[in-house]
This record gives structure tokens, sequence and C-alpha cells, in this order.
């Protein structure tokens, strides 16, 4: 995400592709991502259009305050800073979505993207105001940001904590809920700074890794995939 300014849930039940209806309620599919790589892509035709008369920013570019265009919250998470920016959330998509997209429902999924891409957008512009307004401190606020970067950093989040690996050791290793949260706190710093270049929002893709962390450990994603009860699980 880039500022304009520049189971069961234990490891022994794993991904079980191709069930489930074609309503919204089918695992085991990867057309979600491909359906959010075209809006990228329609996005960013509407993008250049609106560009034109001077109005994409009031569309597309979250910004402070968040009253203002409140429906920036959500179309800023398909927005993006140039087709540059578009390829490289678009791969990065790719990698770490599709195990998550195959593992739980179209519209699980979908809702999964947008609630997290907007929690990272809205995270960004608040606590970089909310630091900048410290006396003495030398942050900037943040004056927009658009991308899905957010979103898929809470994939990637998603993906590390309820990976078989993760199920599997949690499974039997009594972990202590503050060495949890402080693995989570490192990990969602360490993924940050490897990311960290001028005019990224780095407080969305923390917040975003920390999400996805925090909701794959709950497994919010993991749905019923059979009259027995089984559960789909990355």
């Amino acid at each position: 995400m880039a500022k304009p300014s520049r189971s069961r849930t234990q490891s022994e039940t794993y991904l079980r592709a191709d069930s489930g209806g074609d309503d919204g309620s089918r695992t085991g599919s990867g057309s979600p991502i491909l359906e959010l790589l075209v809006i990228f892509a329609l996005v960013l035709v509407v993008q250049g259009l609106t560009a034109f008369v001077g109005v994409m920013s009031g569309l597309f570019v979250l910004a402070p305050p968040l009253t203002t265009n409140p429906w920036t919250i959500v179309t800023s998470v398909y927005a993006h800073d140039g087709f540059g920016h578009l390829v490289s959330n678009s791969i990065a998509l790719l990698v770490f979505g599709w195990p998550v997209a195959r593992a739980t429902t179209r519209a699980h999924f979908h809702a999964f993207f947008v609630i997290t891409g907007a929690i990272a957008g809205v995270s960004q512009i608040v606590i970089t105001g909310a630091i900048a307004a410290i006396p003495f401190v030398p942050v900037a606020p943040t004056a927009g940001v658009l991308g899905a970067s957010g979103a898929v950093f809470a994939l990637l989040g998603y993906l590390v904590a309820s990976n078989r690996l993760s199920s599997g050791l949690a499974s039997v290793v009594d972990i202590p809920r503050w060495l949890s949260i402080l693995v989570a706190l490192g990990l969602a710093t360490a993924v940050t700074f490897a990311t960290a270049s001028p005019g990224v929002a780095l407080i969305a893709h923390f917040t975003g890794f920390l999400v996805g962390v925090l909701a794959g450990r709950a497994r919010v994603l993991a749905v019923d995939s059979g009259p027995a009860g089984g559960r789909s699980a990355v």
C-alpha cells in the first residue's frame, strides 16, 4: 500500500478442494483471486478517466479527515498508484492469497480482503495523524493512501498463523499467550521493515499483517466442508 504523495482446526485436516456450491459457499476455488485482479484493472482504468476531470482523489484516495469521503475507506483498497504498484500487489496477492482462497468461500475471502484492507488504511491515517500531533516528533501525517497491500499483508499473516506447521505446533506445545503476542508483533515488525521504501505506508503493512495473524489464529476463514463437519484449513 503506497501513499499517492507518493483443521478441523488441528493439523490433521487441511485443504479440501472443490466442495460446496457456486453461490459464494464453495471452497477450494481460486476464483476470488481472479475476480480481484479484474477489479484492480477496472479500477485503475476508472482512476485514469476520473483523473482527467480532477475527481480521482475524492473517489479513491483515503485521506484525512476520514468523514469527508468515507467511501474511500473501501474504494482505496482496490485502487493503485500506477501500473507498477498494481503489478507488485497482484503478484503478492497471487502468492499469498491463493492458498487462503482455496481454503475458504468466495464470500468470506472477499469480506476478509476488504475489511482488513480498510482497517490497514484507516490505521495509517489515524496513527500517523496522532503521532504527528505530538510536539517535537518529526513525523508528518499521511496525506493520503491507496492500494491493496494492507489486505495482502493480512493474507500473508493469516497464512503464517493458520498453516499446517503452526497448527501442529500449537497442538503439541503449550505456548504462553504473552509469547504468542510477542512473536506476532516481532513478525509484523520484521515483515514491515523488510518492505520499507519511500512512499510506502508502513503502518498499514504492520496493521494488515498483525490483523491477519490474529484472524489466522482464530481461524475466521475456516468453513465446514462436508456433512461430517470437517473443516478446511490452510
